[in-house]
């Protein structure tokens, strides 16, 4: 019988030592694939835990791609669980690097007056 994972626990696997994702409802533990993965570990790393079939799909993966996630097959998910939402993490910056430019402004602007008062002044 096939083993069924809830979306919570397959979420729990996030991570560079526990990594599975789901590709077409089917769970896959990625982990010691990583280091041979084409595209890197990132790629993997950054769908942990996650619904990849889409980004899957969207690479156009070979047949012999989908044939090696034989491989890596631990179950299916059970649909009847309560999918998993995340949260798009927030940029550590929410400026967009034009701010403090003010002072500097003005800072450039009092030396330049202070340049053309001394040239003013010179006798």
């Amino acid at each position: 019988m096939t083993k069924l994972y809830s979306y919570k626990e397959i979420a729990e696997h996030n991570s560079e030592s526990d990594l599975w994702m789901i590709i077409h409802g089917k769970v896959y533990d990625c982990t010691k694939f990583m280091e041979e993965h084409p595209g890197g570990e990132e790629v993997l790393l950054d769908l942990g835990g996650q619904d990849a079939t889409g980004p899957f799909a969207d690479i156009g993966h070979s047949d012999d791609a989908v044939k090696m996630l034989e491989d890596l097959y631990v179950g299916d998910v059970d649909k009847d669980s309560e999918p998993i939402v995340r949260v798009a993490a927030e940029p550590a910056s929410t400026t967009t690097g034009g701010e403090g430019n003010g002072v500097l402004i003005l800072a450039l602007v009092a030396v330049a007056a202070a340049i053309v008062f001394y040239f003013l002044n010179q006798k």
